[in-house]
């Protein structure tokens, strides 16, 4: 069986990284402000076993960065890198799906801290303007 990781395809390798729903949280919770172990777990109600294996993956892969804000006792807090900057629209992206496909009931709103205004995210490709979905696509193997 092939590792995703060793794909060439770019969606198999990041879903290596993130491709679980707890991993996509933590980033979502990370972008929402929490850095800390605590903040997460009650955030989440996650088990603290696994809560602790997925930040350590994030931390491994680039995501988040493992920094000291207490010597005595030892603590540490996880904050974003460019790279787990970069993965915001990635989270929104998947919310404007879930928005118009899981929607119904209650759902939480996320809103631009600046001008308080409700994201409503969109995906374009930078070549054409198009927004992503509304024209076709043709996967090419690496040559």
């Amino acid at each position: 069986m092939k590792k995703l990781s060793d794909q060439p395809c770019m969606i198999a390798r990041s879903l290596a990284i993130v491709g679980d729903a707890w991993s996509m949280l933590i980033m979502r919770d990370a972008h929402g402000g929490l850095t800390r172990f605590d903040d997460f777990r009650k955030s989440l109600g996650i088990a603290p076993t696994m809560l602790t294996g997925r930040l350590s993956a994030l931390v491994d892969e680039g995501l988040l960065e493992k920094r000291r804000y207490s010597e005595r006792p030892a603590r540490d807090e996880y904050v974003l890198t460019e790279a787990g900057r970069d993965f915001l629209p990635v989270l929104f992206a998947i919310g404007a799906w879930g928005r118009k496909h899981r929607g119904g009931g209650k759902m939480i709103r996320f809103f631009d801290a600046e001008n308080g205004t409700e994201i409503d995210a969109l995906t374009i490709d930078r070549a054409t303007g198009a927004p992503i979905g509304t024209r076709s696509i043709r996967i090419a193997e690496p040559e």
